[in-house]
């Protein structure tokens, strides 16, 4: 039995400051349910991911990656006939980043409903989902809510981060539409500031919302009683991704049931590693790295 089961797309991911100039440019792997994964097996909870990954080098990667790092990957399918997606990002002004996607039918895109093992979701206890796999393909938008579903009846908690990306979808109406229904899914929901308009329909329904305002620290709205926490103070490397990493640490605290004040802690330490680091994932703590 696993303690989290997530699902989501891999991209691979280069990024550099021009790439007309620059020969130094960086190689690795990211997608927000990746890094959680990742942030969560860093602090010694097992954890599952479910995607679809190429058979070519970068999807080798990918599953080396998260094998390394202590995710169970046995759900996992390789897809021989379609190619991992591409993210090229470039730091243009001071840390702003500008980024271009290459994902159209990408492995990760043909997540479906018959990908999805029922058993696995419903013994663990938690699901996490976000708005990023929805958005990917109408395959993978049935799958997501098949996973929801299945936690749902089984009582499993449903974690779900809004993660609004606008060139998934065709239209504000569209994004608004589709995260809104994953958005009713969810037991904890996460979102962004500007992210909360998009859901709103949704927002009186969920028992706990987690609400993240970047330098201004986040929120958790709890059973009816709010807690907010500051960001910690970092040098940020890389905001980019950080979202799941946030994530990953306040699951992890859930998981160690601790009050709503010290699960926004926690998020907030684990998404200071991320920001310090140039990649999403790799600067994740350890638990023992973690403030007491």
């Amino acid at each position: 039995m696993t303690e989290v089961f997530t699902l989501g797309e891999a991209l691979a991911v280069v990024s550099a400051d021009r790439l007309r100039h620059d020969v130094g440019t960086r190689l690795d792997v990211e997608g927000p349910e990746l890094t959680t994964a990742i942030g969560l097996a860093r602090l010694d909870h097992s954890v599952s991911w479910l995607g679809r990954v190429s058979a070519d080098e970068l999807g080798v990667r990918t599953l080396t990656v998260l094998r390394g790092e202590g995710v169970d990957v046995s759900a996992v399918r390789v897809d021989p006939t379609a190619s991992t997606g591409l993210v090229v990002r470039q730091r243009r002004i001071g840390r702003s980043s500008h980024a271009a996607y290459y994902r159209g039918g990408s492995a990760g895109s043909r997540l479906t409903t018959g990908d999805v093992p029922g058993e696995a979701v419903q013994s663990a206890r938690i699901l996490h989902v976000t708005g990023v796999t929805v958005g990917l393909s109408g395959y993978a938008y049935s799958a997501v809510h098949h996973a929801a579903k299945l936690a749902k009846d089984a009582g499993v908690l449903v974690s779900v981060d809004v993660n609004h990306r606008p060139h998934l979808w065709d239209s504000v109406e569209e994004a608004r539409q589709g995260l809104t229904e994953l958005a009713a899914c969810a037991d904890v929901l996460f979102a962004t500031q500007d992210e909360l308009g998009l859901v709103e329909p949704a927002l009186a329904s969920v028992p706990e919302l987690v609400v993240t305002r970047g330098a201004k620290g986040a929120s958790a709205t709890v059973e009816g009683l709010r807690y907010d926490t500051q960001a910690a103070p970092v040098t940020s490397v890389d905001p980019a991704e950080v979202g799941g990493a946030f994530v990953a640490g306040y699951l992890s605290a859930i998981l160690d049931e601790l009050h709503p004040s010290d699960r926004l802690k926690r998020g907030i330490s684990v998404a200071a590693f991320a920001v310090a680091s140039p990649s999403s994932w790799q600067g994740l703590p350890t638990r023992g790295e973690l403030p007491p």
